[in-house]
């Protein structure tokens, strides 16, 4: 179970992948999309099935998934279907499944709504804790102190400083999102925007279009930020600071993937520096005024390195 429709969309794919080798049917169901295509799917003998909480309730509510035999509950971003926003799914999801069963959670943040559920639900659990070795491991931060209406001349001026692979470029809301997206397109960069509000389908197109490499940049709200892995993402821009540190966290969090390095780069308002202070502190972690030229190696491969290399020895 994963809180977003992307994300089920990206595990589904990794699922399908791994179970060729093990003979298993692989399912992915979310809102937004046909109810009555998913109960046929389901009819067909399905193994594993990726769902956002809302979708698999509905099936369960409607008696057309059979869960006396589904042994094994797995949430990915825990603290996030734990939070106010899928308030009480998951204990009626959990009603419906046998008592002997196994329950796992992964997160990164550890919040008292995790802490609480696992003692009602989780007897005598194994707790794995990585956060010492890879918390914002392979992301170097920086801050720009700008006015508000400096932020797109700011933004026009690291497009052109920095050698983005791909970039996600962060708004705290939904209307900013679509500003910005067209701003930067009038600035004549090649740009995609994503948020909560558009429909499943042009979500579903954006995402795909953005991992397969056919833009360089990709603005969006907090939807965003959980689990989504693209390797090419070498910059993330806070055009808005978020409020949260586990917001901050999670956002920046979509460079440095897979062992590769990243930058952050977070503009900052008056009104944000109290904010930079405080999510600092939180995450025991230092954002450092941005410099005048940004080393490449921090965000650069190797292999982009040697390419730039060769194209000014050409």
């Amino acid at each position: 179970m994963v809180p977003t429709r992307e994300l089920a969309l990206q595990t589904s794919q990794i699922c399908i992948e791994v179970s060729k080798y093990i003979g298993a049917r692989v399912m992915v169901t979310t809102g937004g999309t046909s109810l009555k295509d998913d109960i046929m799917r389901i009819y067909e003998n399905v193994h594993i099935i990726i769902a956002t909480p809302g979708r698999i309730l509905d099936l369960m509510e409607k008696n057309v998934t059979q869960m006396d035999r589904c042994n094994m509950l797995i949430l990915d971003e825990a603290d996030k279907l734990l939070s106010q926003d899928f308030k009480g799914m998951l204990d009626k999801v959990i009603s419906y499944l046998p008592k002997e069963r196994q329950i796992l959670l992964y997160s990164a943040t550890f919040p008292l709504t995790v802490e609480q559920f696992m003692r009602k639900y989780l007897k005598g659990p194994y707790e794995i804790n990585l956060m010492d070795e890879l918390t914002l491991k392979g992301v170097t931060q920086y801050y720009a102190f700008v006015q508000e209406r400096q932020k797109v001349h700011c933004l026009n001026t690291l497009f052109s400083k920095l050698q983005i692979n791909q970039s996600i470029i962060f708004c705290n809301s939904t209307q900013r999102v679509e500003l910005l997206a067209k701003k930067i397109t009038e600035l004549g960069y090649s740009c995609y925007y994503i948020h909560a509000k558009m429909s499943q389908q042009h979500r579903n197109r954006v995402f795909h279009d953005f991992r397969a490499g056919l833009c360089r940049n990709l603005v969006c709200s907090d939807l965003f930020t959980r689990g989504i892995d693209i390797q090419a993402v070498n910059v993330v821009i806070n055009f808005d600071f978020p409020k949260m540190a586990e917001t901050y966290l999670h956002r920046i969090g979509r460079s440095g993937r897979f062992g590769h390095l990243g930058i952050a780069i977070n503009l900052i308002t008056y009104d944000d520096r109290f904010a930079l202070h405080r999510i600092e502190q939180e995450l025991g972690t230092e954002i450092k005024p941005i410099p005048k030229v940004i080393d490449k190696s921090l965000y650069v491969s190797e292999f982009q390195l040697e390419d730039d290399v060769e194209n000014v020895s050409k």
